[in-house]
């Protein structure tokens, strides 16, 4: 019975430690719960800020770790209570069994003493009298160790249901002390996780802002760029078409007792130069460019002195050779001061210094040589462009071009050029390019005057027959012969000015020449049809190599012919079937 009672006990005691182990759900539950209102309030806000954020989490994780601690408190206190009450009812139940076994078992063994000492005292006489005494005595004594024994297990039992309670409440304080501390991790990383959020996405929006307004920003200056490309435009119709008007105006004054010869040739001048005026060539070098305002500034006085020396048709031409010398800056706006016809001033350049003498006095240059070169009319481009020449180079050319050529063209301008520059020991004499050059300014001349392509045909053609490559590779900078077809085409294209313009570039090697052609995108391969002036390149071994170098003269009836230096040691003219197995390509410069 003894050790049914003490299951009892223990029985109680292991529901108490079941209660603890609820309390621990329960606070564990509690957590749980706190942890998604924790969240819950997190969440429902997306847009709060990281503040907001931590202090709601740091709340949640307070409430949890306080109704832990309260719901340790409340369970435990009331499962040790229990557990005190039942060992109290054990040890008394305990107590009543063992005493009333113990004081029965004495009693039946004090009987039974009793009846055997009655037995011995009929037999023996006084002497079973005298030992019943001392039965009694260790009955007593056996009854008191019986009650010790019970009191050690109650005892033992007792402390080792309060070490199990102990060790429960221990467990359930330690799990929800990690619950907690778990709690704070995660609400400090949700925290972080946050702060990081806010940073990426504020920085993002920084950027995105950067973007749109740098994006702005570019919108805005194209509109500018755009405006004022369209202001330009806009100014330089307007000034092309006064440009036009005044022309015309002083056409028709001057040719007004022409006749009908007369009215056809303004038409013509005023629809062609309308034309060009307007809409421009088909290239950079074929669009009339009007003149600055430095230059129109000067109108009145280049009227005044046109009309004074008999040429008023010639106003647009005369802006156009001011434009070319001076821009309309300076004292010497004509660059006058070397011609025959200044008598004030030192005849050196710039040597005039006064604005108004420069322009009677370049007026009177240029009706000169419009005379010696025998111009008809304002639109007569090839006598204009001899008439220019001679205003750059004097008038000596423009009596020597006639005998010796009949008239202008480049090649003779770079001919006489050179032969100056070595009479006069000059590096250099005159711009070869001075008709091309004023007349890019004159707003009708464009209509009437070749490309720039056919320049550096011009000076090729004037080689022709020079045999070892002097002056080309000496001229390049070799100390002796080389192979000189290449150094013979950047001679040429240098004459032109299109080495120091960036039309051509200068080399002496074949390779080099087609590399730039190619890198520029300025290159057609074989079976295309050149134009006068392209540079031909050719692969005499097939071997995807360029060999030689030469310059197209024309492209007529599936026929390329062409100018080469270095062929058989001298300049000569040479033909080629299109797309012949021996050329390699074409280098297209852009004129």
């Amino acid at each position: 019975m003894a050790d049914i009672k003490t299951r009892d006990a223990v029985k109680g005691t292991i529901k108490t430690i079941d209660k603890a182990a609820i309390a621990s759900e329960r606070m564990k539950s509690a957590y749980v719960g706190i942890k998604e209102k924790a969240e819950q309030g997190y969440y429902a806000d997306e847009n709060s800020a990281t503040e907001y954020a931590a202090d709601r989490i740091s709340f949640a994780a307070d409430r949890a770790k306080d109704e832990g601690v309260h719901q340790f408190n409340k369970q435990g206190q009331k499962a040790v209570k229990t557990t005190q009450e039942n060992i109290g009812k054990a040890k008394d139940k305990i107590t009543d069994f063992k005493q009333s076994r113990a004081v029965k078992a004495a009693e039946q063994k004090a009987a039974q003493n009793m009846s055997e000492q009655h037995g011995l005292q009929i037999r023996h006489g006084a002497a079973s009298r005298s030992s019943a005494p001392d039965v009694s005595q260790t009955a007593k004594s056996q009854l008191i160790k019986t009650r010790q024994q019970g009191q050690k297990m109650i005892k033992s039992t007792a402390r080792n249901a309060e070490k199990a309670v102990k060790t429960t409440a221990k467990g359930t304080v330690k799990t929800t002390e990690k619950g907690i501390k778990t709690a704070q991790a995660t609400s400090k990383a949700a925290i972080k996780t946050t702060e990081t959020s806010v940073k990426t996405a504020h920085a993002a929006a920084k950027a995105s802002a950067k973007t749109a307004q740098k994006a702005a920003q570019a919108a805005k200056a194209t509109a500018k760029a755009t405006a004022e490309a369209t202001k330009a435009t806009v100014r330089a119709t307007i000034v092309a078409v006064k440009a036009i008007i005044a022309g015309t105006k002083a056409l028709i004054s001057a040719l007004i007792a022409g006749g009908w010869i007369a009215v056809v040739i303004i038409l013509i001048v005023v629809l062609l130069g309308c034309a060009v005026s307007l809409f421009g060539g088909g290239s950079e070098s074929t669009s009339y460019t009007p003149v600055s305002a430095e230059v129109e500034a000067y109108t009145p006085l280049i009227q005044k002195y046109a009309k004074q020396y008999g040429i008023p048709e010639y106003v647009e031409l005369i802006k156009a050779v001011m434009m070319q010398e001076s821009g309309g800056r300076g004292l010497d706006p004509m660059q006058a001061a070397e011609g025959s016809f200044n008598t004030r001033y030192p005849h050196e350049p710039n040597g005039i210094q006064d604005p108004e003498y420069s322009i009677q006095c370049g007026v009177q240059e240029l009706k000169a040589a419009l005379i010696s070169a025998e111009v008809e009319n304002p639109i007569d481009m090839e006598r204009i462009k001899l008439a220019l020449q001679g205003y750059n180079f004097g008038n000596g050319y423009i009596s020597w071009a006639k005998t010796n050529y009949g008239g202008y063209s480049y090649a003779n301008a770079v001919e006489f050029s050179t032969m100056q520059a070595q009479r006069l020991g000059w590096e250099k004499y005159g711009d070869t390019q001075y008709p091309a050059h004023v007349l890019r300014y004159y707003p009708y001349g464009r209509a009437f005057t070749s490309g720039s392509n056919q320049a550096i045909v011009e000076v090729a053609l004037t080689q022709l027959g020079n045999e070892g490559g002097q002056p080309y590779w000496s001229w390049y900078g070799f100390d002796g012969r080389v192979e000189w077809c290449a150094c013979f085409v950047s001679w040429c294209a240098d004459q032109c000015g299109y080495i120091e313009s960036g039309i051509i570039p200068k080399f002496a090697g074949c390779v080099d020449g087609s590399n730039w052609f190619k890198g520029n995108g300025q290159w057609k391969d074989r079976n295309y049809e050149p134009q006068a002036g392209d540079i031909i390149f050719f692969d005499w071994e097939g071997d995807g190599e360029t060999d030689h170098v030469g310059i197209v003269e024309k492209c007529e009836n599936g026929v390329v012919y062409t100018v080469e230096g270095n062929s058989g040691d001298a300049c000569r003219q040479k033909q080629y079937t299109v797309g012949s197995s021996s050329i390699y390509g074409y280098g297209v410069p852009a004129y």
